[in-house]
Order: structure tokens, then sequence, then C-alpha cells
């Protein structure tokens, strides 16, 4: 393509030329010389117009928001900036508003609903809604005792993500751009920092800890129905921040969030650190999906018991750590131990470490999933990992693996600890699992390869209702089962189309 200035000197030259052939003086008389008709030159393309942005920025920002101007979007919409900062306390709304009155949202600093032992607050984001956070030092944190209420639809997701991402300056292998969200209960936890197991086995009357990231944040108590509010159909971009030394923001961290919070439809991109990690509690999830992540998409610790279904996760390229880890923080005498139950869940690691390593002496099941490497699939360390069921009060025994449908380079891992020998036979104790198949995972729109093909479907699932009420009996294995399931269509970026890079609508 010429440049401008090319351009500009080649209109010049053929104006001038134009001039010299059709001016008075040149218009040959009959029989004088030759009459030279030159070609008519070729119309200049028309100059690209200059895009006009959609919608019109609002002219105010709602009650508890500070106006900070507008923004123009890589995508060309400009919106009002209305921003939020400090403690929420009472109820504050974050309204969807027209695109005739453009409102995105940002976070400035630790942004904290409630007070840990004191004023309550919610915060309701209500679908279509934008919020971005411009540095690590931003992040949603909500306190114990207080709630997050936001509920997208499959249509009209909330976006939580990175000030660069809305103007349109993020890459594919952009990371930890701002702090993410974390979300602190009152469900037990088995790892204190202060109180001891006052009831083993059981709830602790007393446990409470510090959560990783922010400073003196407090999670965990008594009350394993504990609801921290309803967040679906969300998605978080580009988050993870390293606030010290191996201290880290994750996309999303739920400590000590009990069983009566809603967290289903939720996906974490490109996050520098963990994509969700579980501190303890009994909070249930579904439909769940990690891209990108640097560190495991999947975490689950001090004393977590949950069950997850419907989880896909893809490491980014040559990057990550493991798909999924489990331990108890090295503490493997903890109480409550850990069980996480997952089903139909697809992990797709990369290039990383092993797809999924458990230790920490917990209780771990899996039913129904694909596990797809270049590298190892399962490495399980520590005795206390793998044995018998009863030592322990609420002790399960060791890992279960039911209709799992593996491809890797390995199949199991020896590195010191348990041996190859003893992960086989746990592996081989389940039925209908496959150690050393071959993946026909397919995707789409170049996008990353998670969708069920025939090796994967020819897989017998197992009836897992009966196992847990919050698990539900599908005739497949694996998060989506075809090119047809719609379960992650529509609300997430990046598996359909390289979108997450594109700034979110915001009219």
């Amino acid at each position: 393509m010429l440049n401008k200035q090319t351009r500009s000197l080649l209109f010049a030259g053929v104006a001038a030329l134009a001039v010299t052939a059709c001016g008075a003086d040149d218009v040959a008389s009959p029989g004088e010389g030759n009459i030279i008709v030159l070609p008519t030159p070729a119309p200049a393309p028309a100059p690209t117009p200059t895009p006009t942005p959609a919608g019109t920025p609002a002219a105010d920002c709602p009650t508890g928001t500070a106006n900070v101007g507008t923004i123009t979007t890589g995508n060309g919409e400009q919106a009002r900036n209305c921003q939020v900062s400090g403690i929420i306390q009472g109820n504050l709304v974050l309204p969807k508003r027209p695109n005739t009155a453009n409102t995105i949202y940002s976070l400035s600093g630790g942004v904290e609903v409630g007070v840990d032992g004191g004023a309550q607050g919610v915060l309701t984001i209500e679908p279509g809604v934008t919020i971005f956070g411009s540095s690590g030092g931003d992040f949603l944190l909500v306190n114990r005792g207080s709630q997050l209420f936001a509920e997208g639809t499959a249509s009209a997701p909330i976006i939580f993500t990175s000030r660069q991402n809305i103007l349109g300056t993020s890459g594919v292998d952009s990371i930890g751009q701002w702090g993410g969200i974390v979300i602190l209960g009152r469900a037990p936890i088995s790892d204190c920092a202060t109180g001891g197991a006052s009831n083993p086995g059981g709830t602790r009357t007393d446990c409470e800890a510090i959560v990783e990231g922010p400073s003196n944040a407090v999670y965990g108590g008594t009350l394993p129905n504990d609801s921290s509010g309803r967040m679906s159909f969300m998605q978080v971009r580009y988050p993870g921040f390293e606030v010290s030394p191996g201290n880290e923001l994750n996309g999303i961290t739920m400590a000590g969030v009990g069983r009566g919070t809603f967290f289903q439809n939720i996906q974490v991109h490109n996050s520098s650190d963990d994509g969700v990690e579980w501190f303890g509690g009994r909070v249930n999830g579904k439909n769940l999906v990690m891209t990108g992540i640097d560190d495991d998409s999947v975490d689950s610790d001090s004393g977590f018991k949950g069950h997850n279904q419907f989880v896909l996760a893809v490491q980014r390229a040559n990057g990550g750590d493991h798909v999924m880890e489990a331990d108890s923080n090295g503490d493997e005498d903890a109480e409550p131990r850990q069980d996480h139950k997952l089903a139909n869940v697809t992990f797709v690691s990369n290039g990383g470490d092993h797809v999924i390593l458990l230790r920490g002496g917990g209780d771990y099941a899996f039913y129904n999933s694909v596990f797809n490497s270049p590298a190892a699939c399962i490495d399980i360390d520590s005795a206390t990992t793998i044995q018998a069921a009863g030592a322990a009060a609420d002790e399960n025994g060791p890992p279960v693996f039911q209709s799992l449908f593996m491809s890797c380079a390995t199949a199991f891992v020896d590195d010191g600890n348990i041996t190859v020998a003893q992960i086989q036979t746990i592996f081989n104790a389940g039925t209908n699992n496959t150690s050393a198949g071959t993946s026909s995972l397919a995707n789409v729109a170049a996008a990353f390869p998670f969708i069920n093909g025939a090796n994967e479907n020819g897989v017998t699932p197992t009836a897992v209702n009966g196992i847990n009420s919050f698990f539900e009996d599908v005739a497949y294995i694996g998060a989506v089962r075809d090119a047809n399931d719609t379960r992650f269509q529509g609300w997430t970026c990046g598996l359909y189309a390289n979108d997450c890079v594109t700034s979110p609508t915001i009219g």
C-alpha cells in the first residue's frame, strides 16, 4: 500500500499532466500535429472515514461512584468512566446503561465490600456491565459477611478486565494487567493462622487465616452454608499480580466460601497466577472455563470440600504450571481433610507441567473426564494422599478415577515420591479408564482443541448424580460433547474466536 507522501506526489503529478493535456493552449487546430488523448486517470481512493464513536457517554455517574471523565475504547466507543474506590457499605448498584448513556466502571486501588467484623456491604452488578483495573493494585475484595451479586446472562456477560484491554492494546500473550477478585467467607478451613483443631473431622470453631494477596484480610469460620452472593456469566480477563514473592492475587480467590454461594458460568482468561483457587470452604461450581493461565488453572487447598462439573481448562501455550494442583499447604495432618470431586472436566496442557498434581493428604475424585498433554498426565505425592479410608475421621481413601480418557506423552509420573506402579494401581481400580489413548479433540476458528471427538465420545460415562446431587448425569465424558454443544458459547471469549483481545462492547 502506498504511503501518504507517495500518494500525494503521485496525485500532484497526475493533476499536472491533466492540466497540460486539457488547457486551451494545448488544443491542436485541424491539421496541426497529432491530437494526443491521455488516458483518464483512475479516481483517487476515497479516504478512510474516521470511525464515529458508537453511542454517547453518560453525562454523569451513578450514586456511589466518581466521575473521572470519559474513555474511548479500542473499538471506538466513548463511555463515561465511573470510578469505584474505598469500602462499600450498604448497597451499591452498578447499572447497565443504554448506549445513549455509555458507562464503564473502574476500580481504584483495593475496593472492599463491607468490613470484616463490622458494617456489611452488598455490591450488585447488572448484566452487560464492564469493569476495569489499571494496575496490579486494583482489585475487588468481598469481606466475610458481605456479598457480591454479579449475575450476567449468556448474551450479556459481566466483564472484569484491564485498562489495556479496554483501550485495545492487550495481546494474546498479555497477562497480569490488574489485580483480580477475592471472595472471603465464613465456612470451615483447615490451615489456621489463629485457633486450633477444636473439632477434628468436622468444623473448626476457631480456625481463621489471612488470605493470600491482600494485606490482613481474614477468612474462615464455622458456617458451611454461608453465602457470599451469586456470580454467573462472568468473565475475568488479564488478572493476577505478585504482591510479594510467593504472595499473589489469582484471577478469582475463593477463601472460606460457603455452599450457599452460587458460582456458575465463570471464565478466567490469561491470569498471571492461578485461574480459580479455593482455600477451604464448601462452595460448589459448574461451567467453569480457564484459558491461558500462567500458573495452575484449578487450585484447591486448606481443607476445601466441594464439587465442580463441566470444567474446561486450557493452559497457555508453552507456559503454565499444572492444569490442576491440590494440596494442604504442607500440613498433611490438617483437619478437615480436603475432599474435591470433579466431573466432566477437559484439562489440556500446552507444554507446562503435569496435567494434575495431587498431594497434601487430601481426597480427590475425577469422573467422566479428559486429560491431554504433550507431557505427563498424573503425579501423586505423599503416602497420606493414597492411604486407605478411615485413617482420619473424614478420609475417603486414595484418589478415584472413573471414565477418564488420557492422551499424554507419559501417563504417570514418579518424581521420587509415589511410584508409577502405585499410581497405575489406583487408576486401574476405576472402570472405563484409558491411560494411553489418542486424542481426537477438535477446535474451532483457530481456537484451542477442547471439543470431544470420536475417541472421547467412545468412553462410557459413569453415573454421578448418585455420588452427589449437585452433579448432573450426562451421556458423555469431558466438558464439551461436540460442536453442537453450546454450553460455553456466547458468554466466553477466546474459545470460538480470538476475541479476548478485542475491547468489550460498552453500548
